[in-house]
């Protein structure tokens, strides 16, 4: 079978004719914007460089090759028919170690959470979460120079946010108590993440996907551009754009505990209260930190798009601490089969095979109990069947 009928084999022929055929419209679109970019890019540089915004990474300190490490998660729910399988895990991965190496940081390096659950719709949003503090509590423990967390810096306050609410509503769950037992830990690394005070550490955010327009706001460029995809035409090998702010969002961010402390107090769960009485406090003193947070965005070799990299204000506003990081990127940004550092990319590559493993989980357990239930073993088979549809190889 061809790779096209793979693709294609389970789709009526008159959806994909006619797919293929709107494919030649949007190419030509597609063209005409790349088009329009080439002829202006010249006229966006000059306005950049009047209004000293470009730098280039060789005008830096110069700083040894630092250390790093890269921390991603992933979550995942198996629907089954009497209950729900749950996974939430986050790995960290070391980055390409420079010859002066010094640091061991000893196994493991993840956290963990596989449960099963009852069903409950919003499972999801309460393991994004979980994930999340896992993420956390690793990056603030990583012994490196540099520490890569995966997505903007603001997607912690996102997350715990929509997560706390939702376990508020179901906070028997195992998952949710698992969320009030880790968010203090996890929100106290976030303010040393956000306040990056130690001279010896920094960590910085790599989004992967971004629609944010800093510059181009700044700038006065068109609303149809975003700052990523422009910059990576404008920008020239080892070119970076000056700190700016972050965006803000046009209400302050929040983080809503009241609900959840509520539901504590209600269950009688006394500790698991003081967890999250706690947890806000160190969400109010890292809430200032965010609006102070900086972002360049930097192209380190000529096979790299621009990256847009997100720090602490006391990393961004120190040039040797600026040109670690910047250093870090374009170190382990070394081949053009990763377009992004390297200690991210195999974080990304792992934990984008957990969701993928939670049947293998679910057919150990199911071997486990009709090894030993007494009754009809149809009645496991149900019980543990999956019904989601899944695609063939």
């Amino acid at each position: 079978m061809s790779e096209n009928e793979k693709v294609f084999g389970e789709l009526p022929a008159s959806l994909v004719e006619e797919a293929l055929s709107k494919s030649q419209t949007v190419a030509q679109t597609l063209l005409d914007s790349f088009q329009n970019i080439r002829q202006q890019k010249g006229k966006w540089r000059t306005e950049l460089l009047a209004a000293e915004l470009l730098g280039k990474d060789a005008d830096l300190p110069y700083v040894s090759t630092p250390t790093t490490a890269g921390v991603d998660g992933a979550c995942g729910v198996e629907r089954l028919l009497a209950n729900d399988f749950v996974v939430a895990a986050a790995v960290a991965v070391e980055g390409l170690a420079p010859p002066s190496n010094i640091y061991h940081w000893p196994e493991p390096r993840h956290l963990s959470f596989l449960e099963t659950e009852t069903h409950e719709a919003e499972t999801g949003s309460i393991l994004r979460g979980l994930m999340m503090s896992f993420e956390l509590q690793i990056a603030v423990n990583a012994p490196h120079d540099v520490v890569f967390l995966d997505g903007s810096i603001t997607t912690p306050i996102i997350f715990f946010n929509q997560s706390l609410s939702k376990a508020s509503e179901a906070p028997n769950l195992l998952a949710s108590q698992r969320l009030f037992q880790s968010i203090d830990s996890a929100l106290e690394a976030f303010y040393k993440i956000a306040s990056s005070t130690r001279s010896d550490r920094c960590w910085i955010a790599v989004p992967k996907y971004t629609t944010k327009r800093e510059i181009g706001q700044k700038m006065g460029w068109p609303e149809s551009l975003d700052d990523r995809g422009l910059l990576t035409s404008i920008l020239e090998p080892g070119e970076y754009t000056k700190p700016l702010d972050l965006n803000q969002p046009a209400q302050p961010w929040h983080i809503g505990f009241e609900a959840a402390i509520k539901a504590c107090r209600q269950n009688g769960w006394v500790e698991l209260e003081s967890k999250l009485t706690t947890a806000q406090g160190w969400w109010e003193k890292a809430q200032s930190l965010v609006n102070t947070t900086k972002m360049v965005y930097y192209r380190p070799n000529a096979w790299i798009p621009a990256l847009r990299i997100e720090m602490g204000a006391a990393v961004a506003n120190n040039k040797t601490r600026l040109a670690t990081a910047l250093h870090a990127v374009k170190h382990q940004c070394g081949t053009p089969s990763v377009m992004e550092p390297y200690p991210l990319y195999m974080a990304d590559r792992m934990v984008k095979h957990l969701p993928k493993t939670i049947p293998t989980f679910r057919q150990v357990a199911s071997q486990i109990i009709a090894e030993s239930y007494e009754g009809d073993i149809s009645e496991v088979f149900f019980g543990m069947h999956g019904y989601r549809t899944e695609s063939g190889e």
